[in-house]
Formats: structure tokens, C-alpha cells, sequence
């Protein structure tokens, strides 16, 4: 067996990163709601 979680920074950021997020209405929602609730940290 291997562990199943094989960690990639670019691979992480592309999918759930800052701009990936800013790039759709669905987004830019998640983030306001997570601003909203006061996470310090928005994205991966």
C-alpha cells in the first residue's frame, strides 16, 4: 500500500487557489461568506 495523499502546491493552487476562485460568481461567493464568518485564511 501507499499513502494515498501525494501532495502538489501548483496542483492544490489551481484547483482551489485565490484566483481560481475569483474566476467564477460561485467563487467570489465562497469567499465572501468566508470573509464574512472571519477566516484568516481564505484559500489553500
Amino acid at each position: 500500500m501507499f499513502m494515498t495523499y501525494q501532495p502538489k502546491k501548483k496542483q492544490r493552487s489551481r484547483e482551489h487557489g485565490f484566483r481560481k476562485r475569483m474566476s467564477t460568481p460561485q467563487g467570489r461567493n465562497i469567499l465572501s461568506k468566508r470573509r464574512f464568518k472571519g477566516r484568516k485564511k481564505l484559500t489553500a
